[in-house]
């Protein structure tokens, strides 16, 4: 197909919705930024786009807890449309608050469909306190996620309160066992995070830091990607600069980031 089209939710407390569409926009895609209620006005907008994204902020301040207001939003007046919308060829991505919005409204892990029931949760971070830093994540390279192909390790910001990932013991199961947990926290020289803080930032089970649906073309990721997509953005880019200098290669424009993006775009090619 020509060019995808892209629809970068915001509204009420989203504060990410620009960031994310420029990387949209700059992996090839074409891009919106459409508010909730012009979405819930003009419902048929949906059929225009092949990937929703939900991006992060604090919807609605958190009340009641990250993600959940906007969620109910959605069920109560989108339910039907973004059944609609799955049902396409279509991808969905959640990225930090957004991953809180898709576990709320039940579109991942959705281990017998989409049925609009939560099966996972994302739970106040254990140091209860907001964590905004730079972590590592090893990459589930036999995940079906659409968007982590082709990577293996991320180096990568977080920024949130409400990450701490937990599924009861059976979901969990399912989860690693069909390889839907996408990305997990580990320690810089690869060794798993183990629920180390600060590797593990928010004390998620399992060190989850991503899952996605069975199909792979739905995810929700804690880490904020459109943070780390340029090689200047990242934290210790002078030291790296410095190192390739040193050793003759070429300082790189991109960072790990981009890569996600750069996936989606590249699925309806």
């Amino acid at each position: 197909m020509a060019k995808p089209q892209t629809l970068v939710l915001t509204g009420y407390g989203i504060n990410c919705e620009e960031e994310t569409a420029f990387a949209f926009k700059m992996s090839g895609s074409g891009t919106d930024i459409i508010h909730i209620n012009d979405l819930i006005e003009n419902r048929k907008l949906l059929d225009e786009y092949q990937i929703l994204v939900f991006p992060g902020g604090f919807s609605y301040g958190d009340d009641t807890g990250s993600g959940k207001a906007l969620a109910n939003r959605i069920k109560n007046n989108l339910l039907d449309e973004i059944k609609k919308f799955i049902e396409r060829d279509t991808l969905m991505l959640g990225i930090c608050n957004g991953f809180q919005v898709l576990t709320n409204l039940g579109v991942v892990p959705a281990l017998n469909g989409f049925t609009g029931n939560a099966e996972v949760s994302l739970e106040h971070n254990q140091s209860f306190r907001y964590q905004c830093r730079w972590i590592d994540v090893a990459v589930n390279t036999k995940s079906p996620s659409v968007f982590t192909s082709g990577i293996e390790k991320m180096h990568i910001p977080v920024a949130h309160g409400e990450g701490n990932f937990y599924a009861p013991a059976g979901i969990l199961e399912q989860i690693e066992s069909n390889n839907l947990a996408v990305m997990k926290y580990i320690k810089p020289e690869g060794a798993a995070a183990s629920q180390e803080f600060p590797y593990n930032p928010n004390g998620a089970v399992n060190d989850i830091a991503s899952i996605c649906s069975s199909n792979g073309r739905i995810m929700g990721m804690m880490p904020h990607p459109e943070r780390g997509m340029f090689f200047t953005q990242r934290n210790d880019w002078t030291y790296l600069k410095e190192k390739y200098k040193r050793e003759g290669g070429a300082i790189p424009e991109f960072s790990d980031g981009i890569k996600i993006f750069e996936n989606a775009v590249n699925y309806f090619k």
